[in-house]
């Protein structure tokens, strides 16, 4: 089947977040949204089929979860990213940042520390924060070409006695970056040898970009499955957000029973019915689109570059090697955070994401989503050209 990228849906009265809270937080609502990271395609017909079949049987009472959910998943990682895991490893959790504030109300206590690497998505500080713990910043090395990497040494200098944590995005949000594995190897060996753990939020991990090919931590090295716990969902990849289907898996067993005894005792490992159901029909039927969309993603990166080279060249982004966020670099054009802000809300009409919310060394860019129609970001960037003439 040949999926239709170009379409553009109409979105209102479906109380979708980047459209509904403009006003409240850009204070205009006629803006082109491309901020929140979720896609402006249709979730495709072989989830919303199996959703519907599930609707026309009208009786939503307590369901079990079944085991065809964990082999599914099992089936998925393994032939997607070559990680064998046992059934055992995974367990529902209900939503990727409630998974991190789970681990943090699990295995940090209130004196202790969690690490985060700026710029990075910005609920990696906020949920710690909320929680009363305290953050630790080891902000990214900026490297030739725009991109980053981490700063070991820098990290050996803040870590101390008190840290308990590490949050890795894997791919990384903004940059989209697949870490190499060289990369999670040291950072592995550093995290053992200081009894933190690492949560690798590999969210975005099935949508590798350019033959970029994406590396599970928990599989660099036997240190790496033994302090690591590994969030994914099929939620970006195809547009299932709303229904909040994501997981956990967990290798380790003295963490694991420790986390998922938690869980369980809440009812947070619980998968509403519509969450299973999405999951098993994306991971069993999805390939066809997610290759066609990563396609089309590809695409808008190479038109999003070719135009600002032609129209805005004091704007660079840094071709993600997965996700569709873009990052812009608009240090070239010399202007303070409001002014920035000013650029892109009020004189361009244009919502994004500010890079300073991203933390250290996101300050003079913006996170671009191009998961959507590409007339819309000819449009959105038409706006930009203008803006600035």
């Amino acid at each position: 089947m040949k999926y239709d990228f170009d379409k553009i849906i109409d979105r209102s009265g479906t109380n979708a977040l980047k459209y509904s809270v403009l006003k409240e937080r850009y204070g205009r609502d006629d803006l082109i949204p491309l901020w929140v990271a979720d896609l402006d395609f249709e979730t495709p017909d072989f989830i919303t089929d199996a959703l519907r079949k599930r609707i026309d049987h009208s009786l939503f009472g307590y369901t079990t979860v079944p085991d065809e959910l964990w082999e599914t998943i099992v089936k998925w990682v393994e032939d997607h990213h070559g990680w064998k895991v046992n059934k055992e490893w995974i367990t529902y959790i209900p939503g990727v940042m409630k998974g991190v504030g789970s681990v943090v109300n699990v295995f940090v206590k209130p004196d202790e520390k969690v690490i985060i690497q700026p710029p990075v998505y910005y609920p990696f500080r906020l949920t710690p924060q909320g929680n009363e713990r305290e953050v630790v910043f080891n902000p990214l090395k900026r490297v030739e070409g725009g991109s980053y990497e981490i700063d070991f040494e820098h990290l050996a200098s803040v870590v101390d006695d008190k840290c308990r944590l590490l949050i890795l995005s894997n791919p990384h949000n903004p940059a989209g970056i697949c870490w190499s594995r060289e990369t999670l190897v040291k950072l592995a060996d550093f995290c053992y040898e200081r009894n933190i753990i690492v949560i690798s939020d590999e969210i975005h991990c099935d949508l590798t970009l350019f033959g970029n090919r994406h590396i599970p931590f928990a599989t660099v090295s036997e240190k790496a499955a033994e302090i690591s716990i590994t969030f994914g969902a099929p939620s970006k990849t195809f547009n299932t957000a709303g229904i909040v289907n994501s997981y956990a898996i967990v290798p380790n067993d003295t963490l694991r029973r420790r986390f998922f005894k938690w869980l369980e005792a809440n009812e947070f490992n619980e998968p509403p019915i519509f969450s299973t159901i999405a999951i098993i029909a994306a991971f069993q039927k999805g390939e066809a689109w997610r290759r066609q969309l990563i396609s089309y993603i590809e695409d808008n990166i190479r038109f999003v570059e070719d135009y600002l080279n032609e129209y805005i060249p004091a704007i660079k982004p840094l071709r993600p090697q997965a996700t569709f966020l873009v990052w812009l670099d608009c240090l070239e054009l010399r202007l303070n955070h409001k002014e920035l802000i000013d650029l892109f809300v009020n004189k361009a009409r244009l919502a994004l994401n500010d890079g300073e919310m991203f933390g250290k060394g996101g300050e003079g860019y913006m996170r671009l989503n191009v998961g959507a129609p590409r007339a819309v970001l000819k449009k959105a960037l038409d706006q930009l050209r203008l803006a600035l003439e």
